[in-house]
């Protein structure tokens, strides 16, 4: 597949990102020949258009070849692969990254001028290049807005070799590529016209957004969402003693919330995890409020034993939830369990508990066998929801609910796998939990 430029590409790369129209979408271009791409996409599906500011780490001697990249907030991404084959000293790559900190910078106030970043938080953030060649941009990109509290990222690009899943599939909920060929040697070979893009270029296709979004009567960081949900506050950062642990989280309660779901991550993901956040953010805009902690710590995590260890997680998740009952916020408030993966194990585990008082439980693609002999002592209605192209895991949970003894059901998301990549999949999870919790949550007895 050939494009005749980069307007060309943005178009036709625009047309496979239709599901994303009306999303809560954020365009982040990437600098400079991703922003004219982003711009046709931005314009495309009526979304904000920003830039992702990433600086390519090139080898002294052969600039054009990365191995690595900087970005905002602090992100850094090396090749190590790169750099040993280069034979790049400790002081050359030092020195090239002070050089490209400065320019960084310098980019940031040229393009925004005085405008603010375009917010992310709880956002779909599409990132878009003009491809992809080793992966070390896109993957910088990628880890600088879910730093920014994007809810869901998207990575979509008009080429990339044909190996760019392999290197970026975990970076990315979602990836989008027009063409990966398997005679891939550079970006460039795939367009008629790959001339440079000038600074003045990208500030046009930012100016140019911004005046779009304001005849609409839409500021550049404005959102779109239904008016029947509620004002999502910012929610605060907290620490709560587990056993001889300190866990690290973060508690939103919009007002007058009925209740609080407390998310119980699995394999080894933590509260930054991408598809919890992104349920929790639909929780929240509902008017429930959500605990996403970090089950294990940082040292616990490096052991996979931990990560199948039922019996520890639901320790963390009991002693959650009672730190999570001291709180002002949630005084009163019923609670309720958000399991994924292995953490669904815990949710129920822990939900068996006598005496737990948890109102309603939601497992999203998760294990509830490794609950074992625990789930007939679960009373709290319970969720199952499971992908239809995950057939093992269908399979487990359909088993598991025959021991349920308390109010179930079992959603099948039609065309999903383990992990709910496709387009609308987890939109679907969050509309299924979202109302599981709403129809269970009240609040619990003074």
């Amino acid at each position: 597949m050939f494009f005749a430029n980069r307007l060309d590409a943005g178009r036709r790369l625009a047309a496979r990102l239709g599901h994303l129209q009306g999303a809560e979408v954020v365009v982040l271009g990437l600098p400079r020949g991703g922003v004219p791409v982003a711009a046709e996409v931005a314009e495309a599906l009526d979304a904000p258009l920003d830039v992702c500011l990433v600086r390519k780490l090139g080898v002294p001697f052969r600039p054009e070849l990365g191995m690595g990249a900087l970005g905002e907030g602090g992100v850094r991404v090396i090749n190590d692969e790169v750099v040993h084959a280069a034979r790049v000293t400790r002081a050359e790559l030092a020195q090239v990254e002070a050089h490209e900190r400065t320019v960084l910078a310098e980019r940031a106030r040229q393009y925004r001028g005085d405008r603010e970043p375009v917010a992310l938080a709880g956002r779909t953030a599409l990132v878009v290049d003009d491809g992809v060649a080793t992966g070390s941009t896109a993957q910088a990109a990628c880890r600088i807005v879910r730093a920014r509290g994007a809810a869901r990222t998207v990575l979509a690009v008009p080429v990339a070799p044909a190996d760019w899943t392999d290197r970026l599939g975990a970076e990315a909920d979602e990836l989008v590529c027009l063409d990966t060929p398997q005679d891939f040697f550079a970006v460039g070979q795939f367009y008629e016209d790959f001339s440079q893009t000038e600074d003045g270029e990208v500030i046009a296709c930012l100016d140019r957004a911004a005046a779009r979004l304001r005849a609409s009567g839409r500021p550049a960081g404005s959102r779109r969402g239904r008016s029947s949900e509620a004002a999502v506050p910012a929610g605060r950062e907290v620490r709560m003693q587990a056993g001889a642990v300190v866990l690290r989280g973060r508690l939103t309660v919009p007002a007058g919330a009925p209740g609080v779901v407390v998310f119980a991550h699995g394999s080894g993901s933590s509260r930054h995890s991408p598809r919890n956040r992104f349920v929790a953010d639909g929780l929240n805009r509902a008017g429930l409020g959500s605990l996403l902690f970090d089950l294990l710590t940082e040292e616990e995590e490096t052991d996979r034993a931990n990560v199948f260890d039922t019996g520890l997680l639901a320790g963390r998740l009991a002693d959650a939830t009672a730190w999570l009952r001291e709180q002002p916020e949630a005084e009163g408030l019923a609670v309720g369990y958000f399991g994924a993966s292995t953490g669904a194990s815990a949710a129920l585990w822990a939900a068996a508990e006598p005496g737990a008082g948890i109102a309603a439980v939601v497992s999203r693609g998760g294990r509830p066998d490794l609950a074992g002999p625990r789930l007939p002592a679960v009373t709290a209605p319970t969720l199952l929801i499971v992908g239809g192209d995950d057939p093992m895991v269908l399979d487990l949970n359909r088993r598991a609910q025959a021991q349920l003894r308390c109010e179930n059901a079992l959603a099948v998301v039609t065309g999903a796998t383990h992990l709910f990549p496709e387009p609308g999949a987890l939109e679907e999870v969050t509309d299924l939990a979202r109302d599981w919790f709403t129809n269970h949550l009240a609040p619990a007895p003074s």
